[in-house]
């Protein structure tokens, strides 16, 4: 189970990027909150010790107890309906002595479980009934999930589940099939979240999007926070105004930004950053699933290409839209910034994936070399 690997082999530009990013998320985490930073210190070296750990571990022997994986996924999302703690309206954490997100924790284990799906099933990936099959089991998760409220999880897994399984080789004519079908779905699905008396979203999500629309419309209410984002983001120009300032017009000591340290974290380091914190954030995010793809393609097995290629999409994706939603791309959708929101489950969750995917990578050169 655990093998010997060579150090010169060991993945250190992705992790040199991991860590890069992370300690750009404790700073600004403590600028935004300062009682904060300590925790996600914690979260950031608790999760870069179980990265390292899980690394040197075979991959493939965790993938044996997929369905218990599966299993564990689908108890404590249900322990969440059920027995979850109640934040600001949203039932998705549960206290057991330590508080954590079991949604946080699911991106990764739907990424270790559907990566075993695959390679089981790679010759038969194409056969209907095993799409169903595939289908059949993350719509329990996405449906628990989406009832907590957590919309933009929900979808979050399924643009992951969707890249999953388009690397593990599904035919393009499904691609195209259902591309399709989902483009004019959307189109009617999105002009009926419109209309004033739609049932189909809660009415907060349409008013979301409505604002993201028309803010002048909604400036102080829906689209306050994000029209005080993209000022303060803007404020900051080339090098920003410090971390931890006493700035008397910035936006953050201002108080016009409700939990910074979440889902807005990007305006802080746009703010006090500049442009320039904005672009190395950018970068390092895009680098970092970069890295994932490119450790994806040069996988020993097809188990080992959906793991690198399942985090590749979950950092690329969730990251871009989080500062999307930040600079005002797209409406707000609660969705934290990868490795630098403020969150201990996120942050771990997240290592526990990255540590996968270097041991993807050893595994790759050690196959490679013999």
């Amino acid at each position: 189970m655990l093998r010997k690997y060579r150090i010169k082999d060991y993945d250190f530009k992705l992790v040199f990027m991991l860590i890069a990013l992370s300690v750009i998320g404790i700073l600004a985490v403590g600028s935004a909150e300062k009682e904060l930073q300590q925790k996600q210190l914690m979260g950031f070296l608790l999760g870069l010790f179980l990265m390292i750990v899980i690394s040197l571990f075979d991959y493939g022997v965790f993938l044996r107890f997929w369905w218990v994986i599966y299993a564990i996924n689908a108890v404590l999302l249900l322990l969440v309906m059920f027995f979850g703690k109640e934040v600001s309206g949203a039932q998705r954490w549960l206290d057991i002595g330590i508080q954590f997100q079991p949604s946080e924790l699911a991106k990764i284990l739907l990424i270790l479980f559907y990566a075993k799906f695959i390679m089981k099933y790679e010759e038969k990936i194409n056969d209907i009934k095993i799409l169903f099959f595939a289908i059949a089991l993350v719509a329990p998760v996405l449906f628990m999930i989406l009832k907590q409220p957590d919309l933009s999880t929900t979808i979050m897994i399924f643009i992951v589940f969707c890249v999953m399984f388009f690397v593990g080789g599904i035919s393009y004519k499904y691609v195209f099939g259902i591309l399709g079908v989902a483009i004019p779905a959307f189109v009617i699905v999105f002009m009926q979240i419109l209309q004033p008396d739609q049932n189909i979203i809660e009415k907060y999500q349409r008013n979301r999007i409505m604002a993201w629309l028309h803010p002048e419309d909604y400036a102080t209410t829906e689209a306050y926070q994000q029209l005080n984002s993209i000022m303060a983001i803007g404020s900051g120009q080339l090098s920003g105004k410090g971390l931890n300032n006493n700035v008397v017009n910035s936006v953050k000591n201002g108080n016009f930004i409700s939990e910074p340290q979440t889902d807005f974290i990007f305006t802080i380091i746009g703010e006090e950053l500049g442009f320039i914190g904005g672009c190395l954030v950018v970068f390092l995010v895009v680098g970092i699933a970069t890295e994932c793809i490119i450790i994806a393609y040069k996988a020993k097995d097809m188990s080992g290409k959906i793991i690198a290629a399942g985090m590749g999409a979950l950092v690329g994706f969730q990251g871009i839209l989080n500062i999307c939603v930040a600079t005002g791309l797209m409406p707000n959708t609660g969705i934290p910034l990868p490795f630098v929101s403020a969150g201990l489950t996120s942050m771990v969750a997240l290592y526990i994936g990255m540590g996968f995917v270097l041991n993807v990578r050893l595994q790759a050169i050690r196959k490679y070399n013999n």
